[in-house]
């Protein structure tokens, strides 16, 4: 059985009922945050251990330490990281309910338009997240803790607060994670006609200094950082410039062929009401 998208739904139900399913949508979508928020909160202590790795491994061996300043700081440490990892659990079905909540209102040509960007964005989200964890965390931690080390005869040691550790963590993954979105927001606007490829190109330098720009905003002040954000980002800004010439070349063989089948039957018409008279 061949998979058929429906076109805008015909049912015309009064406000009421739009109203109710939202907020049948909004429950399971809370329901499924908060399940997997205890989840989560149940295994507090392996996920932070998993984002501590990159600070662990930077420091030399038997070295390095977590400490807090503050009583309740692990605590809300836990509840923070359970919060944040919920989320990304959950962000599949909370995806779910907002596209069966907004579906029925679109036609069949908008969902195979949108369809292709639901699924790229938890993709373009985690290889952002990915290349965060696994490459410019570990380099920025060196770098970071190349200034230790002794000054005026005083040891000079990295002893970070659980706190602050998280939130450079969670700043790294969001930044890299959400910039890595760009392709998305790109094609989006070029598809609702916003923008047009030319447009892009001719600005092509103004988005290279706003790439590096953005780069030194998001991520912490170090150069290696902000290059690895900022090559990947050109990259994928000229990857969409490629998707949407062949977006263009499909969009005009699509109008080619239908002016064509229109000829044809223009053609057949005037053939058929020259025959008649003969007749």
């Amino acid at each position: 059985m061949a998979f058929e998208i429906k076109d805008i739904d015909e049912s015309k139900a009064p406000l009421l009922d739009h109203l109710v399913e939202l907020r049948t949508r909004l429950v399971r979508s809370v329901a499924a945050l908060v399940i997997a928020f205890a989840v989560c909160l149940y295994f507090a202590d392996p996920i932070l251990g998993f984002l501590v790795q990159p600070l662990r491994d930077a420091f030399p061996e038997g070295e390095g330490q977590l400490i807090f300043t503050k009583l309740p700081e692990v605590f809300f440490v836990e509840l923070k990281v359970a919060l944040f990892a919920g989320f990304m659990m959950s962000f599949p079905i909370i995806a779910n309910q907002l596209w069966a909540f907004v579906a029925p209102g679109l036609y069949a040509n908008e969902k195979k338009a949108f369809l292709p960007f639901l699924f790229a964005t938890p993709v373009l989200f985690s290889a952002g997240a990915a290349l965060a964890y696994y490459v410019v965390m570990p380099t920025a931690f060196l770098f970071f803790l190349g200034y230790g080390g002794s000054t005026g005869g005083l040891d000079i040691k990295a002893l970070p607060s659980a706190g602050d550790y998280l939130n450079l963590v969670m700043q790294f993954i969001l930044a890299f994670g959400v910039t890595f979105l760009l392709p998305v927001l790109l094609m989006l606007l070029h598809r609702a006609g916003i923008v047009t490829r030319e447009q892009l190109v001719g600005a092509r330098r103004y988005v290279i200094v706003g790439v590096v720009a953005l780069a030194a905003i998001v991520t912490p002040p170090d150069p290696g950082s902000q290059v690895i954000l900022a090559v990947p980002l050109l990259l994928l800004f000229e990857g969409s410039l490629l998707l949407m010439r062949f977006q263009e070349k499909k969009v005009r063989a699509h109008a080619n062929g239908n002016e064509g089948s229109a000829s044809e039957k223009a053609s057949g018409a005037s053939a058929s009401e020259v025959e008649e008279p003969q007749r």
